[in-house]
């Protein structure tokens, strides 16, 4: 199979939908010659901030010297962003081999998507001989695929409601699947948290017998107003004047949750110093997330698609203080987007309604009600570009497009401004 029927074939796995469960990934890592006993591995579960969190550490440790593997989930342009080393995606040559040496491998088992892209990305890691991986999960975490292996360190970034209909219709529920990724002895950094998820990741961690370092009780991070943070803890590490490459007053909080990462495992036995926190910190690029397409203040592109996700964004659109917010949106159809309009539409000047490509979508015309219900002129468009073209006609020099409702959605608009941009 070459890349594009390698595609074709992992797609086609999506017809066994979601099945949470170790039991098969387990066995096709057997199958594999279990990759994932030739390097250390960091697990990060959570609801929101998991890719930040992920991507600074990675540019912590890469900064420190080490080679990293980098396994996220969605892509936004291409599948083979999911699998990275030291940054780069591996290429679709070795998309192509890994996926024809994974299929005949798991020949007679319903294996899932997921299932198969979570061990494609350890094959890929050993192959490539990194020294260290972090591992994001799909979905949930006590049976998410990622969870077959076991970590040398796992942590949990900001908990709240999404995919409730896999996890649990409870902020307990959801807590209780994402705390599962805790393992007997495996050391556990948590951010803040609601008080009663603190409870269920302090419980199980206990359970565990598992050293539990918690954001505002072990660690700490003070904003500064010049955009800079400060980050200490009970080890009395402390660093000030730190600068995040990712904009927006919570990334400091993912920043916190990297660092807190570096320094235990700079008590594991590597060599992380300030120098390469200071520098990994600076470096990060984790696009879609508050990005400013080419840098230019016009066109912003974030992937909030949950309340908590919207609430954050919202805070970063008040700073602006843009003389007109144009949002081009777009949500999937098992997201709540009653809440996600309403966190954003205070701020929004005019709505423009598109289906996001590759998933179900929430039907324009229902994001477009809920906004003209709350004064926001509101447009359905019958694809993403020709949304966003009337966006950009729309938009005045000083004024701002916001992409947000979807990080497939960020991912088309992304692909159309690239397509864009190498013609010109």
């Amino acid at each position: 199979m070459d890349f594009r029927e390698s595609l074709e074939f992992l797609y086609g796995l999506q017809r066994f939908g979601i099945k949470l469960g170790l039991e098969i990934t387990r066995t096709l890592l057997e199958r594999a010659g279990m990759p994932q006993q030739h390097f250390l591995c960091v697990h990060v579960a959570g609801t929101n901030g998991k890719g930040s969190t992920a991507a600074f550490l990675a540019a912590i440790l890469e900064a420190a010297g080490y080679r990293v593997g980098l396994y996220t989930s969605p892509h936004l342009q291409s599948f083979c962003e999911r699998i990275r080393i030291n940054g780069k995606a591996i290429s679709e040559a070795e998309i192509a081999a890994l996926t024809n040496r994974l299929r005949t491998l798991s020949a007679e088992i319903p294996v899932t998507f997921f299932e198969f892209t979570t061990v494609m990305a350890l094959c890929a890691f050993a192959e490539h001989k990194v020294e260290i991986a972090i591992l994001e999960t799909g979905l949930g975490g006590r049976l998410d695929a990622t969870n077959a292996v076991t970590a040398n360190l796992s942590l949990i970034t900001p908990i709240s409601l999404d995919h409730q209909e896999h996890l649990g219709l409870t902020l307990t529920a959801i807590a209780g699947e994402k705390a599962g990724i805790i393992k007997d002895g495996v050391p556990v950094i948590c951010s803040e948290q609601e008080e009663e998820v603190f409870a269920i990741v302090h419980r199980k961690a206990a359970t565990c017998h598992t050293p539990l370092l918690c954001a505002g009780r072990d660690f700490f991070v003070t904003v500064n107003n010049s955009g800079g943070f400060d980050y200490q803890d009970n080890d009395d590490h402390h660093l000030q004047a730190l600068e995040s490459g990712l904009p927006g007053h919570h990334q400091p909080h993912n920043a916190a949750l990297a660092i807190t990462a570096a320094f235990r495992l700079r008590q594991q036995g590597l060599n992380i110093d300030e120098a390469a926190i200071r520098q990994g910190l600076r470096q990060v690029y984790w696009p879609g997330r508050l990005e400013w397409w080419g840098g230019k203040r016009q066109i912003l592109l974030d992937g909030a698609h949950n309340p908590a996700g919207a609430t954050v964004l919202t805070a970063y659109l008040a700073s602006l203080n843009a003389p007109a917010l144009h949002w081009l949106v777009g949500v999937k159809n098992d997201k709540n987007f009653h809440e996600i309009l309403t966190a954003i539409l205070p701020l929004t000047t005019r709505l423009y309604a598109v289906a996001p490509p590759e998933v179900k979508a929430t039907e324009p015309e229902k994001l477009a009600t809920v906004a003209r219900m709350s004064n926001v002129p509101a447009q359905v468009f019958a694809s993403v570009a020709e949304g966003l073209q009337a966006a950009r006609v729309a938009c005045q020099p000083k004024d701002i497009i916001l992409v947000a409702g979807s990080l497939f959605l960020v991912g088309a608009v992304r692909e159309l401004l690239s397509r864009e941009e190498e013609r010109s």
